[in-house]
């Protein structure tokens, strides 16, 4: 593909030969580990095709927690300043101002058109019409890109179903995931069939699972199955999946920076919501009649909201209220596009706990520890030393860091997950460097759960930008912080 196409951000080596390897094939995937910068990649051979005269619109699908970052970082850090370009973003239950901007898409535009949606839209007659028009009205001069595509990979699921329908009618077709494999090599056949039928040689699933699982007939009761016991022939497989996709893991990429930060957010549930606001309405009551003047009472208010976003709240008779909270799903998609080892905080033993029950029944016994007040001494240094140990099945080490965040060395993690903050500065330095240290040889990357527009927005920016909290929350900067309003 020749075109002169200035980048907005210098690319690192594995970037450009990625974009090279895709450049104006129609089915391409980037299989690159999470921290490797996939994302620019897609952005870059979006633009270079445009600049080309290859297409005019773009139909970008990803999970929930991932969509928004599209639209508020990804596209406007990274697309080259040569692209005219519009970004219309979906809503499944729009006010008037956002239904105008998704009908927008129908009015002629003479630059790229990128529509950015969420993949759980398409479990949905709606969401699925939406993208069948889009496929019929700009899939010939289009691409559709799937980010995070493991969240297709189960081929009977009515979202993958969909998604691959509507995927025929784009000329182009891209996958963004770290991990194409997450549980088992089958995941990576309805992935393949979104890039294209029979793109892996196989009509089927069931022909394309018999060359690469070995299977054993299970009778339970009057019911008979086939039941996987195992896989063959993987390195055939591999060589068919290379010929159409780039993979690189962190540790190939010897340019990258030595720490990534990214966000995944998170929509509160409407329990969350009407809990949210009511704790927002008694703060500000309070700080009206001068009941908050100092940091302390001030972030005591705060806790409470953080704590509501984590799903719980303490009462003042003590009691623990729970409420439904996608925290966990988003936790548990993050973990399922990581390969290796991760280390996940919060400041809450209410997190703390359910995340190492979810953990553990996700992952299997074994996999998952927890470190916080109530961990014996002697059982945090067996924690610690098996979690440093390359093969141990422990995995996902979750921890309290105003208890682990100190003095431990976790470098056999490079993924650092903070599920609720400290809201203190020491403890959110101290806690990166667990895993970046002397005896890390990868580069880190770390992911802030955050629901927009809350106070977890400012609490990540004031951290990341290594201001103190404490000193910050303080007369009208309070009242802006308690008078947020969340995303729905």
């Amino acid at each position: 593909m020749t075109v002169n196409y200035k980048f907005k951000t210098t690319p690192y080596d594995h970037q450009r030969t990625a974009l090279n390897h895709a450049g104006a094939r129609c089915s391409f995937g980037f299989f690159m580990e999470m921290g490797t910068g996939k994302s620019k990649v897609l952005i870059d051979n979006l633009g270079q095709l445009f600049l080309s005269g290859q297409v005019n619109f773009a139909l970008i699908i990803a999970p929930k927690g991932v969509y928004r970052n599209w639209v508020s970082k990804e596209l406007p850090e990274h697309m080259s300043d040569q692209v005219t370009h519009r970004v219309i973003r979906w809503v499944s239950t729009p006010n008037k101002k956002q239904q105008k901007e998704m009908q927008s898409v129908k009015d002629f535009y003479a630059g790229l058109t990128i529509f950015v949606m969420n993949v759980e839209a398409f479990s949905t007659l709606k969401g699925q019409k939406a993208g069948q028009w889009m496929a019929r009205a700009f899939g010939a001069h289009g691409m559709i890109a799937i980010d995070e595509s493991t969240t297709i990979k189960n081929h009977k699921a009515k979202r993958t179903k969909a998604l691959i329908k509507i995927a025929e009618g784009f000329k182009y077709k891209r996958l963004l995931t770290g991990s194409p494999v997450t549980k088992s090599p089958l995941d990576i056949y309805a992935q393949t069939e979104f890039l294209g039928p029979g793109l892996l040689g196989y009509d089927s699933f069931y022909a394309f699972q018999g060359r690469y699982a070995v299977t054993q007939k299970r009778q339970m009761g009057a019911h008979a199955f086939q039941q996987i016991i195992g896989y063959r022939n993987l390195d055939e497989l591999t060589d068919r999946i290379d010929r159409f996709s780039y993979r690189v893991l962190k540790k190939d990429c010897l340019d990258l920076p030595e720490k990534t930060y990214t966000a995944r957010y998170v929509t509160l549930t409407p329990e969350q919501a009407q809990m949210y606001t009511r704790i927002q309405r008694e703060a500000m009551v309070m700080f009206e009649d001068g009941q908050m003047t100092t940091a302390p009472a001030i972030i005591t208010q705060l806790l409470r909201l953080q704590q509501v976003m984590s799903g719980h709240l303490k009462t003042d008779d003590g009691e623990m209220k729970t409420f439904p909270t996608r925290r966990m799903d988003a936790l548990e998609e993050i973990l399922e596009e990581h390969d290796g080892k991760a280390i996940i905080w919060s400041r809450f033993r209410h997190d703390i706990l359910a995340i190492t029950d979810m953990l553990t029944k996700r992952f299997g016994k074994g996999s998952t520890a927890a470190y916080f007040g109530d961990t014996p001494d002697d059982v945090r240094n067996d924690i610690v030393r098996n979690f440093q140990q390359p093969e141990h099945p422990l995995k996902y080490f979750v921890g309290n860091p105003a208890t682990a965040g100190y003095g431990l060395t976790l470098t056999e993690a490079n993924l650092v997950v903070y599920y609720a903050n400290d809201f203190n500065l020491e403890t959110r330095i101290q806690s990166e460097d667990r895993a970046h240290r002397i005896g890390q040889k990868n580069n880190v990357t770390y992911i802030d759960l955050i629901s927009e527009g809350t106070i977890d927005e400012r609490i990540v920016q004031a951290l990341r930008a290594k201001i103190d909290i404490g000193a910050k929350v303080l007369g009208e900067e309070a009242r802006a912080w308690l008078t947020l309003t969340p995303e729905k």
